[in-house]
């Protein structure tokens, strides 16, 4: 019965880090339109209600260049959370359930493969 259940939650769990490796930087651009209205990326982007972008897949979390942060994520980042691509996929299913008191009012991206596309669309962009 055990081995029945740890198959199950293994069959489950490998489309959602497939969809997080298979995702398309070209489709995610046009996701991260959802994105722009606060935040920013590439060459002369600056930070708006949100902070820019760049660099932000490995980034330590509640880190950038001239941006307040919530205290929640500063102390996610003073624990030694960085976004990588699984931390970035939970934050943008649910924000403010993945990090209580952020300041982000951003409700999430629900499909995966939107997640996915978005973080290979950001995975672009280096600092």
């Amino acid at each position: 019965m055990l081995k029945k259940i740890l198959g199950l939650a293994l069959v489950l769990a490998v489309p959602a880090q497939m969809a997080l490796a298979e995702g398309d930087a070209g489709k995610g651009e046009k996701v991260f339109k959802k994105c722009k209205a606060c935040h920013a990326v590439g060459d002369g982007a600056e930070n708006k209600t949100g902070p820019v972008l760049n660099g932000v897949v490995g980034r330590t979390v509640g880190t950038g260049a001239d941006f307040e942060y919530s205290s929640t994520l500063v102390d996610m980042g003073a624990e030694g959370k960085s976004w990588t691509p699984e931390e970035l996929d939970a934050f943008l299913a649910a924000p403010r359930d993945y990090a209580k008191g952020t300041k982000m009012s951003f409700a999430g991206l629900r499909k995966d493969t939107e997640r996915a596309d978005v973080i290979a669309y950001l995975s672009t962009f280096t600092e």
